[in-house]
């Protein structure tokens, strides 16, 4: 039995939803985000709430009702307050520029690293060690994220690389003699 899929979504001033066949849509004023409904969960969107319950008992629909209420939860937050992600960058020579839908990073290669951003995220780089991405689609935003953090995760010795803002990395001990 899902504790979070009991609690009903609430649905904020400026902010509506509508069902397009098996579409949930919601607008607000970040912009208009939209997902597919499972026919696993039954939806009730009244004008102040949306309630997510199961279609039936079997243990599938029981194991989709409380993340497809947290789904509807990340589309309400996106479209009111938006989702962001903050990366700093660690190591000598290595820095960030945003320009315009593009980002460039200088991470050690012989080359510079030009990653595009996709339509509805916005990249901010405050200084030249700071990544700082936006945006009202959560999955897009840690996507985004993650991308940029591959091509050079932390390395325990020193710590150089890009890791998230309040991300821990184990350091281990160098060679003794």
């Amino acid at each position: 039995m899902s504790r979070i899929g009991k609690k009903a979504v609430a649905v904020p001033n400026g902010v509506t939803a509508s069902v397009d066949g098996n579409q949930l849509s919601v607008k607000g004023p970040k912009g208009t985000l939209s997902m597919p409904m499972s026919e696993l969960v039954s939806w009730d969107v009244q004008s102040d709430s949306i309630g997510v319950k199961p279609a039936n008992d079997t243990k599938r629909a029981q194991a989709f009702w409380g993340m497809q209420r947290t789904l509807v939860q990340n589309l309400v937050t996106g479209v009111t307050e938006g989702f962001s992600k903050k990366l700093l960058i660690t190591g000598v020579g290595y820095r960030a520029a945003a320009q315009g839908r593009n980002l460039k990073l200088q991470l050690g290669y012989s080359h510079d690293v030009n990653i595009d951003v996709p339509e509805g995220i916005e990249v901010k780089t405050p200084d030249a060690t700071t990544v700082e991405i936006s945006g009202a689609d959560k999955q897009k935003v840690g996507q985004l994220a993650a991308e940029i953090r591959r091509w050079r995760k932390p390395e325990p010795y020193k710590g150089k690389g890009i890791k998230y803002d309040g991300e821990f990395i184990f350091r281990k001990e160098g060679k003794k003699k």
